[in-house]
């Protein structure tokens, strides 16, 4: 199962919390203003109305009272200038005006033509109406401006009229939207550094949490979550998660560890059938000719097919020396699947090479007289190597006893050749080459010549012909120390070589 964590910044906290708060801001603005479109202008209009006819009540008050002109002009005028309202007092009868705070406002019969015109228009609407109250929309056609229009009878028989202008309202709504939209964008800027500080407290826990879950999520659980000194929330869920990873990380180094055990014994125990395989088909294959042999010997031997002694003895000697061949073939062949399948330890030691060549070449003296051939070791001074001498003593009698079997006449010479640290630039390894005089492999020769019972001379004895085991043997100890070996062809002959590390 492939776990997949999402990362981007475009998701972040920090931004969808920036944007939420600039969103509440722009709704909230957005809000403001339509209410103030749809509401504003309807509670001025009522608000002034409701002004307007408490103005009646008081001047009517007043003139009822029989309070002098002069001072209800002067109490008119206040009231005007604080309500921002134009005024008009009209006598019924003679239609001159008793008080006018405003100079430029019309006659009452302009204000009645401008009503009387409006509604045959349909223009505007009444707001109020009582027995000897009127209050209504008005708009003026020639100034084109929209007003709050009063008409009242005092009781005194005189006529009044007010008027509020609507532009004064609009200009206000105008205005207030204008600063609402200001004052938004001033909050968006102020927001945005409230956001960038506040969420940081915030955001800066989570990231990190994150990037663990992450680094987890890759089986990588070097990093750990650092609590601060708040001892919040974020710090408990950090703490859990590095008791998560401990514990994660515990049972997966466990699982490996098992599954590596696991591996090796199930490679332990395919190499050991393998081994066991291979073992019964070498020695099956191999024993086929000495056990026929000892049978037909033995059979000989029980029915006395020859009566003389000496015969009979030759019998016995014939099946004693199968016997001790097939002994020598089944311990090679043992020796060799141990090394084959790394089953052997070897017991490594600093030992002069030289010396060890020399000893071999003496114990084949015999063999090398026999076939008049001559040896020559080119190397006197000691060479170090390090190395178990036992198996490196085998490999070099492996290569001289081939070398002597395989050696033939050339130009009148028989020879073989033994040579160290020949054209070898390395120093950390010493080359052993032994060549000997004789015809060249050809290159199918050259592919089985290390394979198991491979006889490449089809014409040898069973006397002089060996196991067929040996070079096998030498490959298994190389390989078991990864050292460089092998054959070449040169003039005159062949060469077989072999690696081992320099002692220090």
């Amino acid at each position: 199962m492939k776990l997949k964590i999402l990362s981007n910044k475009n998701n972040s906290i920090r931004v969808k919390l920036f944007a939420s708060l600039c969103l509440v801001i722009v709704v909230t603005i957005l809000f403001l203003i339509i209410i103030n479109d749809l509401a504003l202008e309807a509670f001025y209009i009522y608000s002034k109305k409701e002004v307007a006819k408490s103005l009646y009540d008081d001047i009517n008050y007043k003139f009822q009272k029989g309070e002098p002109t002069e001072e209800i002009e002067i109490f008119i005028k206040n009231k005007a200038i604080s309500n921002n309202m134009d005024i008009l007092v009209l006598d019924t009868e003679t239609k001159n005006t008793i008080i006018n705070n405003n100079n430029e406002m019309q006659s009452m019969k302009d204000l009645k033509s401008i009503i009387e015109h409006n509604e045959s228009e349909k223009v505007g609407r009444t707001l109020y109406t009582a027995k000897n109250v009127i209050i209504r929309l008005a708009k003026d056609t020639i100034s084109n401006r929209n007003y709050i229009v009063l008409m009242a009878k005092l009781d005194n028989g005189q006529e009044l009229y007010i008027r509020t202008s609507m532009s004064t309202i609009k200009e206000s709504l105008k205005i207030s939207n204008n600063v609402l939209i200001v004052v938004g964008g001033i909050a968006v800027l102020v927001a945005a550094i409230i956001v960038s500080i506040v969420t940081k407290r915030f955001s800066n826990p989570i990231l990190e949490l994150n990037n663990i879950a992450k680094k987890m999520a890759n089986l990588d659980f070097s990093k750990k979550y650092s609590p601060s000194d708040s001892n919040d929330e974020f710090d408990e869920l950090g703490n859990s998660i590095n008791i998560m990873s401990e514990k994660l990380e515990y049972t997966i180094n466990e699982l490996r560890e098992n599954n590596d055990e696991l591996e090796r014994d199930i490679k332990e125990k395919s190499k050991i059938d393998e081994m066991r395989t291979q073992f019964i088909s070498d020695v099956s294959h191999e024993l086929k000719t000495p056990i026929a042999l000892i049978q037909g010997y033995a059979e000989g031997l029980v029915e006395n097919v020859n009566d003389d002694e000496e015969s009979r003895k030759y019998y016995a000697e014939v099946i004693l020396d199968e016997a001790n061949k097939m002994d020598k073939l089944v311990k090679q062949l043992l020796e060799l699947m141990k090394l084959e399948y790394g089953k052997r330890e070897f017991n490594n030691s600093k030992f002069d090479i030289v010396a060890l060549v020399n000893e071999v070449i003496r114990k084949c003296d015999v063999m090398i007289k026999e076939q008049n051939i001559e040896v020559i070791q080119k190397n006197e001074n000691p060479i170090w190597v390090y190395a178990d001498d036992f198996y490196i003593e085998q490999v070099v009698t492996n290569y001289i006893t081939n070398a002597i079997k395989y050696s033939q006449e050339i130009d009148g010479v028989r020879k073989i050749e033994v040579c160290m640290d020949k054209d070898n630039s390395s120093k950390d390894k010493v080359r052993v080459a032994v060549f000997n005089t004789g015809k060249n492999f050809s290159e199918d020769e050259m592919k089985i010549v290390w394979g198991r019972f491979s006889k490449l001379d089809t014409s040898r004895n069973r006397e002089n012909g060996g196991t067929g085991i040996g070079l096998s043997l030498v490959k298994a100890v190389m390989n078991n120390y990864n050292n460089d070996f092998g054959v070449q062809n040169k003039e005159n002959g062949v060469e077989f070589y072999f690696e081992l590390n320099r002692a220090e």
